[in-house]
Formats: C-alpha cells, sequence, structure tokens
C-alpha cells in the first residue's frame, strides 16, 4: 500500500441511508476485505482509508461511516463537511430503506458540497429471492435524479470494489477537468495538482474535519 506521501489527491467519501442496510461492512470490505456477521451497531462515527491507483493518479479514499448515528437522526454538519462523493445505501430486500433515499438526499445536498459526486447502492443482492425493489425502479430513481447505480453485496464482495472505484473515478473526473469552479469540489480537494510540494499541507488537512 502507498505510504501517505505518496498520494496525489485525498477524497472524503461518505456512507448514508438507513441503519441496518450494511454500511460499515461495505466499508470494512472496501478498505480492509473483511465482513463481520455480528451485526451490533456501534455509536459514533468511524471512518477507513484505502489507497488505489486510478488513471496514473494514487488516490487516498477516506471512507467515513455514520456508524448507528442515523437511527438517532445525530448525523452533524461536520459528517458531509469536506465530502466529494457519497453512497447513498439501501437494503434491496426491505422496501422502506429505498423509500428513504430522497430524504437522505435531501440532508445530503443541504449540507454536501453541490457537486458533490452520488452513488445509489442497493446492498445486499445476496438476498436476491428477497429482492422488494426491483432493479429498474431504482435505476431510474436514479437516473432521474442524476446519481449512480449500482447493486453490490457486502457478504459475496459483488461489486463493491466497482462501486467505489467508479465514484473515486467520477471525483478524480470532475477534479482534473476543472470544469468545477473554485469554492466547490475543486478546493476541498485535500491535495492539489501541484505535486510533492503540496502534498504536506494537503495531509495536515486531512483529519481538520474529525
Amino acid at each position: 500500500m502507498a505510504s501517505d506521501e505518496s498520494y496525489n489527491f485525498v477524497f472524503k467519501v461518505v456512507l448514508i441511508g438507513e441503519s441496518g442496510v450494511g454500511k460499515s461492512n461495505l466499508l470494512s470490505r472496501f478498505t480492509k476485505n473483511e465482513f463481520n456477521h455480528d451485526s451490533r451497531t456501534t455509536i459514533g462515527v468511524e471512518f477507513s482509508t484505502r489507497t488505489v491507483q486510478l488513471d496514473n493518479h494514487t488516490i487516498k479514499a477516506q471512507i467515513w461511516d455514520t456508524a448507528g448515528l442515523e437511527r438517532y437522526r445525530a448525523i452533524t454538519s461536520a459528517y458531509y463537511r469536506g465530502a466529494v462523493g457519497a453512497l447513498l445505501v439501501f437494503d434491496i430486500s426491505k422496501h422502506l430503506t429505498y423509500e428513504s433515499a430522497d430524504q437522505w438526499l435531501k440532508e445530503l445536498f443541504e449540507h454536501a458540497d453541490p457537486h458533490i459526486v452520488v452513488m445509489l447502492v442497493g446492498n445486499k443482492r445476496d438476498l436476491d429471492t428477497l429482492r422488494t425493489v426491483p432493479t429498474e425502479e431504482a435505476k431510474d430513481f436514479a437516473e432521474k435524479r442524476g446519481l449512480m447505480y449500482m447493486e453490490t453485496s457486502a457478504l459475496d464482495s459483488t461489486n463493491v470494489e466497482q462501486a467505489f472505484n467508479e465514484v473515486l473515478t467520477a471525483i478524480h473526473k470532475k477534479v482534473a477537468s476543472r470544469e468545477v469552479t473554485r469554492g466547490s469540489i475543486s478546493a476541498v480537494t485535500l491535495s492539489s495538482h501541484l505535486g510533492p510540494t503540496s502534498e504536506a499541507q494537503g495531509h495536515r488537512n486531512c483529519c481538520n474535519s474529525s
């Protein structure tokens, strides 16, 4: 794994969605390739990092998990601050977790960068026989709102890598294209295009929003 000094960008990505949809396991599957069958909820925001190579750039992904706070509607604006990507997760076998997606989007856009990259994620694809949310319905929902869409299984690893990597790639394209104006997504990228001279500054900033 690349050391902290050798990345070009740090991207903060938040996981949002109802309790029990598998956010923590998506986080641990992507960052540690682990799955925890004990579904007890831990309280308090947590994050893990993983460094990936995309288009000859080294990206440090800082993935944040609500860790049970969503149960109490206790997520604060600090959780969203600086986020350039979000995975809005629902459980394909529990329609209620899908029905709240609009509410989560509203909260996200109230607090996060207006150019944030958002993917709607239908998790627990391994429970396809218990599915209550049709793929086409969820895809249509995502399309109408300008979101990416993917179905994953943290249990058997299906599409977990792809989901995170597609979000990180989309963020990187927005940053690299410079289409996004100053004051939004390019400003919250913690390491700039300028190379090694700016990286120490970027790393120092990474921990201020906790």
